[in-house]
């Protein structure tokens, strides 16, 4: 499909001249006299770039310019001016325009520019694209768990909405933490801005530095052009740092101190570089022992220690595996276009029993590989690669209570994908429509679900 180009010129000749040379190079043109037509038009129907003079009567360029900000920010303008104007160009383009023309303009000099702003505007989109894929998959929806532990973390979230405080996350591996510095990102004011996802952990104490900070051409052996940082990469956004523990004590001080002046310094460079950074950091350590022993600074701790969230093991919120369950089968159902009955009794009694010491992790992986072997019926204790069929027995209250919630969220599930049709869905759950409203009012499920907000409805 060709790229639609709209040009906003008030002198006929240009214009048409314009507009004929983008039409032999592919381009559908559209044009306008004036800058109230050009918006107009692109109300109507959006472009991939416009060419705009600055002089024109009713709306001038500018005016166009700042109102496009507005209605069409992925949109790339291109100001064309006369050059004893090309100030007003430079403080067009200081307000947004991707680049200028001038007067009289060479045909070589449009095609060449109209191709790279197309390709900017492109890459602008892609970019707003996967943004939004992302913030979609990092909001409140991929945080589940009912337990009262995770209610409190879930308002901590959302209480960081608005502000760019430094954010400390802690818990075992496979707790998600990574999950929660996502939604601390996309579930406010930086959602559009960078997220950079940094494992310390992982890189070779010799390059952590000129990692994080950057560095000049000609540092180090191997630097054969200036590099930026994860810092800098991060501007105006969030740098999440996980496994913070494993940082070396002299990169510890080289990053309180980025974080108290907001300035990083790049390897072999003498000249800080401002930073607008939001950080969180996360840890599988004690870091207050680590400080005991001195391998952590206590000055860098209560710098990152702003806002706290603990996120509890597995094994402490086990009233979650249900809804959890439920969750990583939809997605991976999706995933595989595979079809799952759903979960035996006796599975989940065994998933409930589990120790999880890989957490949700570890869980998330059992129902991937469960789900793989499970077409077209249930999942079964045989696909558990823990359990011993027939050898769980657990009768505790916290067990019967979990599996209440489980057979709940289960009914509310299979509800909500038959449309709240009691008949459908009791023929689904293989039980009789009496049994069905007897189960309702055992646990506590209004009949009238469909009245319900959506919101309010389980997945």
């Amino acid at each position: 499909m060709s790229k639609s180009i709209l040009i906003a010129e008030d002198e006929t000749v240009l214009r048409q001249s314009l507009a004929e040379l983008l039409t032999d190079e592919g381009y559908e043109v559209h044009q306008a006299g004036d800058g109230k037509e050009a918006y107009d038009l692109i109300l109507k129907r959006p472009v991939d770039l416009v060419l705009s003079d600055i002089r024109m009567p009713q709306m001038d360029g500018i005016e166009l310019l700042a109102k496009l900000q507005q209605a069409a920010p992925q949109t790339p303008v291109i100001i064309v001016t006369a050059y004893g104007t090309v100030e007003s160009a430079v403080a067009a383009m200081r307000s947004g325009a991707h680049d200028y023309l001038l007067k009289p303009v060479n045909f070589e000099d449009v095609l060449l520019k109209v191709e790279r702003a197309i390709e900017f505007g492109d890459l602008a989109r892609t970019r707003q694209v996967i943004t939004e894929q992302l913030a979609s998959q990092s909001t409140f929806h991929n945080l589940v768990g009912e337990a009262q532990n995770m209610a409190k973390l879930f308002e901590t979230v959302k209480k960081l909405a608005t502000v760019k405080t430094s954010v400390l996350i802690v818990g075992e591996s496979g707790t998600g933490k990574e999950l929660f510095a996502r939604a601390v990102h996309y579930n406010g004011i930086t959602r559009d801005k960078p997220f950079v996802a940094v494992n310390c952990g992982a890189i070779p104490d010799s390059l952590i530095e000129s990692e994080l900070f950057g560095y000049r051409r000609g540092a180090f052996t191997g630097a054969i052009r200036d590099k930026k940082g994860y810092f800098e990469a991060a501007h105006h956004g969030t740098l999440f740092l996980d496994e913070i523990s494993t940082l070396p004590l002299s990169v510890q001080s080289s990053l309180l101190r980025a974080l108290e002046q907001r300035v990083v310094v790049p390897v072999g460079d003498t000249q800080p570089r401002p930073v607008d950074v939001r950080i969180v950091a996360a840890s599988n350590q004690d870091l207050k022992k680590m400080v005991d022993a001195g391998e952590f600074r206590e000055d860098l701790l209560y710098r990152l220690d702003v806002v706290k969230l603990e996120l509890p093991p597995l094994r402490q919120r086990k009233e979650d595996i249900p809804a959890l369950v439920h969750h990583f089968l939809q997605k991976y159902t999706k995933e595989m276009n595979k079809r799952v009955l759903g979960v035996t009794n006796d599975a989940m009694r065994a998933m409930l029993a589990h120790e999880w010491r890989g957490n949700i992790r570890e869980l998330e992986n059992v129902i991937e590989r469960a789900v793989i072997f499970a077409e077209d019926r249930h999942i079964e204790t045989e696909d558990m690669p823990f359990a011993i069929p027939g050898l769980v027995h657990d009768d505790s209250e916290s067990l019967k209570e979990a599996m209440r919630q489980f057979e709940r969220h289960h009914i509310l599930y299979s509800l909500r994908r038959h449309e709240y049709d009691k008949a459908e869905t009791a023929r689904h759950l293989d039980i009789g429509v009496s049994s069905l409203y007897r189960k309702l009012d055992e646990l506590d499920i209004p009949k009238n679900m469909q009245e319900q907000d959506p919101a309010e409805v389980p997945a």
